[in-house]
């Protein structure tokens, strides 16, 4: 399974939504703190990049010694329809200082310095250590992510759903007749919620199935034909 940082690192490179929360700054538009674009450097500092005329950027432009705390909060969303959408939370929380120069007109990099790191996802929640964040890749599979899932959704619906027959002791608990969508994917495998009832009906339960592919996969021609060996095992 991956790491707490290795997720983490992945939220924070992705597309998810995110919004750098400062004590004390009040907004009336709550979109000037969300970050036009973020990147992690090598030291594992995370990079921001706002509107020079930013709530952000004024408050660390202003900040008496040069160190403002504040928090990344990272909300990660399923791009299929399902119960309960949100996958998960990340909070990183330090110090941000401005970059000096220019990324582009009317544009500034702000520095987050970590401090403490926390994921509340799929997996759990877990505290995260910073240098294992620096030290984490991200999901090679996390851009391709929700075109993937989206793929699977409507191109695939019913492989998806037959896979229910490789749930063992979960089976028991499931139906031919679920509602089955593909929920998240990453280099270890998929997973699978599980609606009783079908789209549009009352819902009485639903659940999450993890399917593990044999080995790893490090791009989507791997992803490819691991995902071929999984819809294969449906039909034995």
């Amino acid at each position: 399974m991956p790491s707490a940082a290795e997720r983490t690192r992945t939220l924070v490179q992705s597309t998810c939504s995110a919004v750098l929360l400062v004590p004390g700054l009040e907004t009336p538009r709550p979109e000037q703190l969300s970050p036009e674009a973020r990147s992690v450097g090598r030291d594992g500092d995370v990079h921001l990049v706002f509107p020079a005329d930013s709530p952000a950027v004024r408050a660390a432009t202003h900040a008496q010694d040069g160190d403002l705390p504040a928090v990344l909060e990272i909300t990660d969303v399923a791009p299929v329809s399902v119960p309960n959408r949100i996958r998960g939370r990340a909070w990183l929380s330090g110090w941000i200082t401005i970059v000096p120069g220019v990324v582009e007109p009317g544009r500034v990099m702000v520095r987050l310095e970590l401090g403490e790191l926390a994921v509340d996802d799929l997996w759990g929640a877990e505290g995260v250590d910073p240098d294992a964040f620096a030290a984490a890749a991200p999901d090679p599979l996390a851009e391709y992510e929700t075109e993937l899932l989206q793929h699977l959704h409507s191109g695939h619906g019913d492989q998806v759903r037959r896979l229910w027959r490789l749930l063992g002791e979960q089976r028991a608990a499931a139906g031919a007749d679920d509602r089955a969508v593909p929920l998240a994917l990453d280099r270890f495998g998929l997973r699978v919620r599980f609606t009783r009832g079908g789209e549009g009906s009352l819902v009485d339960r639903s659940f999450d199935a993890r399917f593990e592919f044999p080995e790893p996969v490090r791009d989507v021609a791997g992803l490819r034909r691991a995902m071929h060996r999984l819809f294969d095992a449906t039909e034995d």
